[in-house]
């Protein structure tokens, strides 16, 4: 029996895209709220959000499913990049524990221009030099960012661009495997690669004492909730991305990933009160501005592609 197509609706898609990328940000709110307030270090709220994503969707996919949701072609790709998202939400956990919301947002934000350069280095995509143009702006915008947080907390201000790298070889390997195995299959052994890493991870860090990686369970029942919470989310708003690409394409919906600066932003003023200074807007505005330039400009390139293959 085939599977069931889903319908083409780019509406339906980017209302399910902006839903998604308004509620994530609150994923990395709790982390820090779970830093601030509950004392709890980052690689142990990184374990728990791969541990209770795992133990949210696994139960359920396995009911509709059964084993087939487990069984994949390329297993030890997918473990491989779980660890790499792992490695990366663990970076970005370590960063906003420090560092305001809005700030690591902006950073991060690196990551498609990562991941074009990338793809052209290494797929052989085409990106000309309008686009290698925007990447260095971009990367420019992030300096601005960057230089005064690095002031005040040095070495952990590069933490999300180092996250962003990472997050950008996660999503090449997306590519990489291409459609061997399904989409829910490959995200539940990514969340069982992530908890896998996390736990090695954090096993070693607390041995060496090292304060980011203390190991502890929550030390209240808002504690708890709020990691049920973040491992809810983690599982569920990434299923309606999968969503969401199904019913959109890729360069309608990837726009919509700013609206995440957005939501941290508010996040970030609300509950911890932070807010970027002027120059930071400007950093962030510089950073938007060309990851859409970047965005437009294959947005053209494919059509011109589909436009000379199309027959006379």
């Amino acid at each position: 029996m085939s599977q069931e197509q889903s319908p083409y609706n780019p509406l339906q898609g980017m209302v399910i895209m902006a839903g998604a990328m308004v509620v994530l940000p609150a994923m990395d709110a709790i982390a820090k709220y779970m830093a601030t307030f509950e004392a709890m270090s980052p690689g142990q709220v990184t374990f728990y959000r791969f541990f209770f994503q795992v133990a949210c969707t696994l139960p359920i996919l396995l009911a509709v499913f059964r084993w087939k949701a487990l069984s994949a072609k390329r297993p030890w790709m997918n473990l491989l990049r779980g660890a790499l998202h792992g490695a990366a939400s663990l970076l970005f956990f370590v960063a906003v524990k420090y560092m305001p919301l809005a700030d690591v947002f902006a950073i991060y934000f690196v990551e498609p221009f990562m991941l074009t350069a990338l793809s052209a280095l290494f797929l052989g995509d085409k990106v000309g030099w309008r686009r290698w143009a925007a990447i260095v702006v971009g990367f420019a915008g992030a300096m601005i960012v960057i230089q005064p947080s690095y002031e005040i907390f040095g070495l952990k201000a590069l933490l999300p661009v180092l996250c962003a790298f990472l997050f950008s070889l996660y999503l090449f390997l997306n590519r990489a495997i291409g459609e061997a195995d399904s989409p829910l299959t490959m995200q539940t052994l990514a969340g069982i690669g992530g908890m896998l890493f996390m736990g090695a991870t954090l096993l070693g860090g607390n041995a060496l004492s090292m304060p980011d990686f203390e190991m502890s369970l929550p030390s209240s029942v808002l504690g708890l909730v709020l990691l049920l919470v973040l491992g809810t989310i983690s599982g569920y708003a990434h299923m309606l991305i999968v969503r969401a690409f199904r019913l959109a394409p890729l360069s309608l919906l990837a726009p919509f990933q700013y609206f995440e600066i957005i939501s941290a932003t508010v996040l970030g003023y609300v509950v911890f009160n932070d807010f970027p200074n002027f120059s930071k807007w400007i950093g962030i505005f510089i950073i938007v501005a060309s990851g859409l330039f970047i965005i437009w400009r294959e947005r053209v390139q494919s059509r011109s592609l589909k436009s000379s293959q199309t027959p006379a």
